[in-house]
């Protein structure tokens, strides 16, 4: 696995939209905010063609010049590191766009996104052997004050931490709007982390994984090479980390077949699952733990859910291709990372 050098005081963060840019608020004040905070921590700044456009379907521009920006930049020495302005619906459609042969023959460079990024953190992972953070995106960064999660991933981005932890409460509703753009978290609900079964448990392996919504559209096509890659790493095992987005609970029973059916979960150490957009959902009696638990408990390894990771914030930052060490218990949850 190749890890890109952490981000060093005074150097250059990257910054890239080939999912959504920040064209509309309140995106566009907060990454605004976002680009002054981190330039008064020292740090230059370095805008794609594509940050600041609202041209494409779904993503900031038509698909050609995202995979362009992203190719450009990601081999572009006047940047240390890069973060994605925002998550959207279609970034699928630049992949034919992205020389993913290029990239992997290139200094690997971090990369910093969720949500529709898993386009690009997961195949970077399974195309590249190269680690990338599944974390917030820009826009985030502009809220004032940080929550710790923010300083978090970027500590984590900076080489100052090499472990994550749960945080005690989360967003059911964000009071972040077009009136209030630098808005922080509303955090109001409890974690309660979902054991299964339900018992401490420590395992370690490397992590994969990100938006189930991105996942399934993945499968099977000519960007699938997760068979490959877990072969390639079975001595260590795979954690599958796994969110969603705009899934339903029945669409989440049916993305997590279509990833078993696909072989993906082989040599499979845990699930690490975040909670979902459709958190509390039930339909047919089919809940969110049901959704997941009753197709993978044929593994017979620890399914640890509600965990923060995904699209009810704060998120942990979680670095894909890593090899991490869980621990679990009660209502406690630790990742380390050994960068091996």
């Amino acid at each position: 696995m190749r890890y890109p050098e952490f981000l060093k005081e005074k150097g250059t963060i990257g910054f890239v939209a080939p999912s959504f840019g920040c064209a509309t608020e309140p995106y566009a004040s907060a990454f605004t905010n976002a680009r002054k905070h981190f330039e008064r921590l020292g740090y230059s700044i370095k805008l794609g063609p594509n940050c600041l456009l609202d041209k494409g379907i779904g993503i900031s521009n038509e698909p050609r010049l995202c995979g362009q920006e992203l190719n450009d930049s990601y081999v572009d020495e006047a940047s240390d590191v890069l973060i994605s302005c925002g998550g959207g619906e279609l970034m699928c459609e630049i992949l034919p766009y992205v020389d993913f042969e290029k990239l992997a023959s290139a200094k690997p460079k971090w990369f910093m996104g969720y949500s529709d990024n898993t386009n690009f953190t997961f195949l970077s992972t399974t195309l590249c052997d190269t680690a990338a953070i599944y974390g917030p995106c820009a826009a985030a960064f502009g809220m004032e004050p940080w929550h710790e999660s923010l300083q978090d991933a970027f500590d984590l981005l900076c080489g100052k931490r090499n472990s994550i932890h749960n945080y005690e409460k989360w967003e059911l509703e964000s009071l972040k709007d077009e009136d209030h753009p630098l808005e922080p978290y509303h955090l109001t609900e409890p974690v309660r982390i979902r054991l299964f079964p339900d018992r401490a448990a420590d395992f370690e392996g490397r992590l994969l994984g990100g938006c189930m919504d991105t996942l399934v559209n993945l499968a099977g096509t000519g960007f699938d090479r997760v068979k490959e890659f877990g072969d390639r790493y079975r001595e260590d095992g795979i954690i599958w980390f796994l969110e969603a987005c705009d899934l339903n609970v029945v669409s989440i029973r049916r993305a997590v077949w279509q990833m078993k059916q696909a072989g993906w979960f082989s040599h499979v150490k845990g699930f690490l699952i975040g909670r979902p957009y459709c958190f509390g959902q039930e339909m047919f009696g089919l809940d969110q733990y049901r959704a997941v638990t009753e197709p993978l408990q044929e593994f017979g390894v620890p399914i640890i859910m509600d965990l923060d990771i995904g699209h009810h914030a704060p998120m942990m930052p979680v670095v894909s291709g890593a090899y991490a060490k869980v621990h679990v218990e009660d209502n406690s949850f630790s990742l380390e990372y050994e960068w091996c």
